[in-house]
């Protein structure tokens, strides 16, 4: 039951996301089916997206917390960033290829807005519940940024399912936007394919928004260094250690948002005895497991500093 109750907390933006996407697609769709406007339909198939991404994104950390195995020895956490780069290609084919696609087929054969108000009535509940998933989602990223500016803090992240939903709700939020301004433009001015405009236009900023995922996404999927302060306390512990001469390099990459491999080149004394080698690594590792609980995998490597290509420490 406790674990139950971590999950759920750990995972609370999607799971706040996903279920409001799921009614407010189906409002959508209904309201699209009875009014013929354009934009609603986009809209409908822009959450309904969004829902799929969301339960993609809640399988990804669920697969990525298997351990590890003799196929997999850092464990499968990198396995969440596929599944990140999946949705990013989801947004741009389907949420922003239909709206596109929709858009451009209602300006080509116009359909008059058959009731206009049913329209309004769905926008205002969807606002009101994309507004409350967003505000958890901001919430909760705000939490984990700290003093850190919300691009840095998009740019170091290595936990894409945060800033995914961010991104997600606040461009849905814009479509809202958007399509209400459509909807009432085209039944305003009479000009159904104003409405057709406002879809074009919310399948541009999704595809906008796809662009920027797939791109952290690949990022994280090819490898990520870890963050800034958290290689500097790596080089404070070494700096330490008088049996250490150099530290050639500290190169760290993420398994898993979570976990990190560090792999650590330094020139000890020449006059260290092999067992006092050793004991000095071991020693070393559980000082740093136990300052940085995010090092998952250690390797020090002994290297003579003329042999090694060196790595300034970072400022």
């Amino acid at each position: 039951m406790a674990d139950l109750s971590s999950t759920l907390r750990e995972n609370i933006v999607l799971y706040g996301a996903l279920f409001a996407n799921v009614g407010i697609a189906i409002a959508k769709f209904v309201a699209a089916a009875i009014s013929g406007s354009s934009s609603m339909l986009t809209e409908g198939v822009h959450s309904l997206v969004d829902s799929g991404n969301q339960i993609l994104l809640l399988y990804g950390q669920a697969k990525a917390k298997r351990p590890a195995d003799a196929t997999h020895p850092f464990g499968y956490g990198r396995e969440l960033y596929f599944w990140a780069f999946v949705v990013a290609i989801l947004i741009f084919a389907v949420g922003a290829g239909v709206s596109i696609y929709e858009g451009w087929r209602h300006i080509a054969k116009p359909e008059p807005l058959r009731d206009a108000g049913i329209n309004y009535v769905v926008l205002a509940v969807a606002m009101l519940l994309e507004g409350t998933s967003w505000a958890i989602a901001v919430r909760e990223f705000n939490a984990k940024r700290g003093a850190s500016s919300w691009w840095q803090s998009i740019r170091r992240s290595k936990d894409p399912a945060g800033f995914i939903v961010l991104f997600e709700d606040s461009a849905a939020l814009i479509g809202l936007a958007i399509a209400g301004l459509g909807v009432w433009s085209s039944h305003h001015y009479g000009d159904p394919r104003i409405d057709g405009i406002a879809s074009i236009a919310i399948g541009v900023i999704l595809a906008g928004v796809a662009i920027l995922l797939a791109r952290e996404a690949k990022e994280l999927l090819i490898g990520e260094s870890a963050d800034p302060a958290l290689i500097s306390a790596i080089w404070t512990i070494l700096d330490k250690r008088s049996q250490i001469s150099a530290v050639n390099h500290v190169r760290t990459i993420h398994t898993a948002p979570n976990a990190v491999f560090v792999a650590i080149s330094a020139d000890f004394d020449d006059d260290l005895p092999m067992g006092r080698a050793e004991a000095l690594i071991s020693d070393i590792e559980r000082e740093m497991k136990a300052s940085i609980p995010q090092l998952t995998s250690i390797y020090i490597r002994p290297e003579k500093q003329r042999d090694s290509v060196r790595q300034p420490r970072p400022s």
